[in-house]
């Protein structure tokens, strides 16, 4: 082994280089070519127009909106879903007796909050879509039985995307109540029975002593929400009026992305549209990562 190590790892780590840059990095690199040409996706030839497509990202107001709408779903979808998951968890496994264990059934209830992981996003959204039905969905229906004239929600511009947002979080959260409750199992015992002891409260035990031995899952959690938040393609294309509206008011990147794409011809176009999501999603993973680091040295 000692004479043939270089040959070893050369033969362990070649193939999967090989295959790495030709299914990953080289489709990357196809991409970002393609963002600097005017390729319709079925002419031979493809001309070189450099920036001339991110320079009409600028300028086009329906991109703008879908920017405008990611941001929106970057900031609420991530927030929403880890407080209402930390909230699940917290409440399946503190408070009660020793400080652990909060109620009883904690683990059927986590299959519960579970079971919208085990249907992709595609039923998710046509589900949701009968439920926002403004004559017989159930929201409407409920609405109606208290006197209540429920409004069209998916058909309302100031209305369609927290719609969208309250069905990615509710898609979501049993994900991360999950995910939070393993990260609370991993902490002492004796520490909740030591904040119980010093006369410390609820809010207080999670405030001093959860919150800070979970913070590397919460960052975890951002990470992979901000992803999700700046997809979002699923759930629009199926839920939505146009899709993307009305007005705009659900439009998202990865929609305007396969709109020019499939539908209009422009890949170099749209191939612009994927880079910009592509760094805008490094830029978040960078920054989350980054700033969870600081936080940790902070505490240490």
């Amino acid at each position: 082994m000692r004479h043939g190590r270089w040959r070893f790892l050369a033969g362990a780590l070649i193939p999967a280089l090989v295959l790495h840059v030709v299914f990953v990095l080289s489709p990357y690199a196809q991409a970002f070519y393609l963002s600097l040409t005017d390729w319709t996706g079925v002419a031979g030839a493809a001309h070189f127009v450099g920036a001339g497509n991110y320079t009409r990202l600028a300028e086009d107001s329906l991109f703008l909106d879908a920017v405008r709408n990611n941001a929106l779903l970057l900031v609420v979808v991530p927030l929403a879903t880890v407080a209402i998951g930390l909230f699940l968890a917290s409440m399946l496994h503190l408070g009660g007796r020793g400080g652990r264990r909060g109620i009883a059934g904690s683990g059927a209830y986590q299959i519960i909050y579970f079971f919208p992981q085990l249907l992709s996003l595609v039923v998710v959204a046509v589900l949701w879509s009968f439920v926002y039905n403004p004559n017989t969905g159930l929201l409407n229906g409920a609405l109606r039985a208290i006197g209540i004239s429920g409004p069209s929600w998916l058909a309302s511009p100031s209305l369609a995307l927290p719609a969208v947002m309250a069905v990615l979080v509710w898609s979501s959260v049993g994900f991360y109540v999950v995910l939070f409750s393993a990260a609370i199992d991993g902490i002492p015992k004796e520490l909740f029975e030591a904040a119980l002891i010093d006369g410390a409260g609820g809010w207080t035990t999670f405030r001093k002593v959860t919150l800070p031995l979970v913070r590397d899952t919460v960052q975890v959690a951002f990470v992979y929400l901000g992803i999700a938040a700046l997809d979002a393609f699923a759930v629009v294309q199926v839920m939505t009026v146009g899709p993307g509206g009305p007005d705009g008011a659900t439009e998202v990147i990865g929609l305007s992305l396969y709109r020019n794409a499939f539908q209009y011809g422009k890949f170099g176009y749209a191939s612009a549209m994927g880079v910009a999501l592509f760094f805008a999603t490094l830029t978040l993973a960078v920054l989350a990562l980054r700033g969870g680091r600081k936080s940790s040295a902070g505490l240490a």
